[in-house]
């Protein structure tokens, strides 16, 4: 196991970070913690856009609770650290765009961490399962998640029988946006991920903050609040040199520079 159990390193405006801790990529409580503080440094720091995650290796993006450490006396419902489980699905404010790249196996967990990242980029060879309910015990997160993200009958069968699918399915269920060939995903990922990191910051981080809230709203009270600049993020974006920006830009027939001010 490696003594450093997150990688990251910066490209431009983008953050890579790895998920390293052979052979599974499980995490602990002590790497959810790690994980929390990357993902909370990461959306407070204005230089920074898009964060791509990932994990190290060909066979696992990660195998999500680490069952070992569990077995040694890590509890569940122990410290998660600031962002819940992987730092990221709890995580307040997060208003910046996460993609997954999913390199190999991502289960339980792991799977999870994938649905708490706004977009999911897959390996040729990536699977996926939800296998809790064989071990007597329930995918929380994605219980909530799944059946809002795809056919609900379909979310059901997964959580219920813990049954394995692969990237193709996943893509045919719209739970993954893209496949690439394994040598190919790392750059694949950057290369979006530098494509969103050109565009305007304040209207990427207002579409977070109003999808998330809005969930379980009602469409006329959700829509007030943004008519009416309820929304933090909304404010911030409808008082900001930005808007002018693109507004001017549009006009003058040019590419807008966004300055996320």
């Amino acid at each position: 196991m490696t003594d450093t159990p997150i990688r990251t390193r910066t490209r431009g405006r983008v953050l890579e970070i790895t998920l390293d801790r052979p052979k599974a990529n499980a995490i602990d409580l002590a790497t959810s913690r790690i994980m929390g503080q990357v993902f909370a440094d990461f959306r407070d720091d204005p230089t920074l856009r898009v964060a791509i995650l990932t994990g190290a290796g060909e066979k696992f993006f990660s195998a999500g609770w680490d069952l070992k450490a569990a077995a040694a006396g890590d509890a569940v419902d122990g410290d998660y650290g600031i962002g819940g489980f992987g730092g990221l699905q709890e995580l307040p404010d997060m208003n910046k765009v996460v993609i997954a790249a999913v390199n190999g196996i991502a289960c339980g967990g792991g799977l999870e961490l994938a649905l708490s990242c706004d977009l999911i980029l897959a390996a040729e060879h990536a699977t996926f399962a939800l296998p809790e309910i064989r071990s007597g015990t329930i995918a929380d997160a994605a219980s909530i998640k799944l059946p809002k993200r795809i056919p609900y009958h379909v979310a059901m069968e997964l959580l219920l029988t813990g049954r394995w699918f692969d990237a193709a399915e996943a893509q045919r269920w719209g739970l993954v946006n893209r496949i690439h060939p394994a040598a190919d995903l790392l750059e694949k990922a950057h290369e979006l991920a530098a494509e969103l990191a050109d565009g305007p910051p304040l209207v990427q981080a207002a579409i977070k903050e109003v999808v998330r809230e809005a969930e379980n709203m009602k469409f006329q009270d959700a829509l007030s609040r943004i008519t009416g600049s309820e929304f933090p993020t909304v404010k911030a974006l409808y008082a900001s040199e930005d808007q002018l920006e693109g507004a001017r830009a549009f006009a003058e027939k040019r590419d807008p520079v966004w300055r996320g001010k």
